[in-house]
C-alpha cells in the first residue's frame, strides 16, 4: 500500500522558501529542486524505512543535487513530512513539530 504524505505547514513553508530562493538564482533551477523533492518522496513511498534514523521514529532523507534533507515520521499508514532543512542549518528545531 502506498503511504499518504502529510506535509506539515512549517515544512510546506520551508519547501516554498527553498524553491523561491532557487528561482532567484537561475532560470528553471526551482523546477529541478521540485523534481528532487518529488524523487525523494517517490523513493520514500516505495521504501519508507530507507531514510536514516534521526531519533525515535523520525528519519531523514537527503535530496539529490541539493543540500537539503526531508525530516519525516511514519504515523500509521501516513508519512508526515516534519521539515525541509538546509544541511548547514540547525536540524533540531523540528522536534517541536512532532
Amino acid at each position: 500500500m502506498t503511504p499518504r504524505f502529510v506535509v506539515r505547514p512549517e515544512a510546506r513553508e520551508e519547501l516554498r522558501e527553498a524553491r523561491d530562493w532557487y528561482a532567484a538564482q537561475a532560470e528553471g533551477l526551482e523546477l529541478e529542486f521540485a523534481r528532487a523533492v518529488d524523487a525523494a518522496l517517490s523513493r520514500l513511498a516505495r521504501f519508507p524505512e530507507s531514510g536514516a534514523p534521526v531519533e525515535d521514529d523520525v528519519r531523514r532523507t537527503i535530496l539529490r543535487r541539493f543540500p537539503y534533507q526531508l525530516v519525516y515520521s511514519r504515523e500509521g499508514a501516513d508519512l508526515v513530512i516534519l521539515a525541509c532543512y538546509h544541511l548547514k542549518r540547525e536540524p533540531r528545531s523540528w522536534r517541536s513539530r512532532r
